[in-house]
């Protein structure tokens, strides 16, 4: 059965492909390409008319969620997707989310019914729908790679790149395609753990100068269309 409950530190980064290569250089001996190695992630985002979810992310709150179904590639109607609620409170990501037939989402997005074994985590997401009068409102994806600490697997690093996004066609079985977000190839680095970073990984990251970034995707891809022609600081 899939895992439905994750709760961990995370933190992002935004890097150039040349400080990936600098990095994995230092700590591939420590690490193992993860069970889920390669591929494409796949997300409607669900928003209300004045984007409050995204907007909100960006003003950095001690507290924020946000809605989306997700895919691993792209999906056909009775493939199996997963409807998720995130939260972060104080640098702590939680995300509870239930798997179900994409089929089946559209006939809820309708409906509001849903047969889930997960009546708490359904309770939950209705009450987001409700509350902020949600509608799917972005498609985005990205290719991402994945490691794990070999002795470890709790702690793990992700790397998203071809940040893409559409604002029409919002479903998940229309394909992957989308407007690309970074102007120069920039990686997005995740970092999840349950407890503290290994040594070898921080002092890599101090080796390299590298510096942590309020990076939300959605937040920020929406901050992109609303400022357009601004650049956009990733810090």
């Amino acid at each position: 059965m899939a895992q439905q409950i994750f709760r961990r530190t995370e933190i992002k980064y935004v890097l150039s492909e040349n400080q990936v290569k600098s990095l994995l250089w230092l700590i591939e001996p420590y690490l193992k390409k993860d069970k889920y190695f390669k591929g494409t992630n796949c997300s409607i985002y669900f928003d209300n008319d004045s984007r409050y979810l995204a907007i909100h992310s960006l003003e950095k709150p001690l507290y924020k969620e946000k809605v989306r179904v997700r895919s691993y590639g792209v999906p056909k109607l009775d493939d199996t997707v997963f409807l998720e609620i995130k939260k972060k409170f104080k640098g702590i990501g939680s995300k509870r989310r239930i798997p179900i037939k994409l089929s089946d989402f559209y006939e809820y997005q309708k409906t509001g019914r849903l047969d889930s074994d997960s009546e708490v985590i359904k309770a939950e997401l209705d009450n987001c729908f409700k509350r902020y009068n949600l509608r799917p409102t972005m498609f985005l994806a990205y290719d991402r790679t994945s490691y794990c600490d070999k002795d470890d697997p709790t702690f793990r690093l992700t790397f998203d790149r071809n940040v893409r996004s559409r604002n029409d066609n919002l479903r998940l079985e229309k394909g992957d395609s989308g407007k690309k977000f970074f102007k120069h190839g920039e990686v997005v680095m995740e970092v999840k753990a349950l407890e503290r970073f290994p040594f070898y990984f921080v002092h890599a990251l101090s080796k390299l100068k590298i510096y942590p970034s309020s990076f939300s995707k959605y937040g920020r891809v929406t901050e992109k269309e609303i400022f357009k022609g601004k650049e956009i600081q990733y810090v």
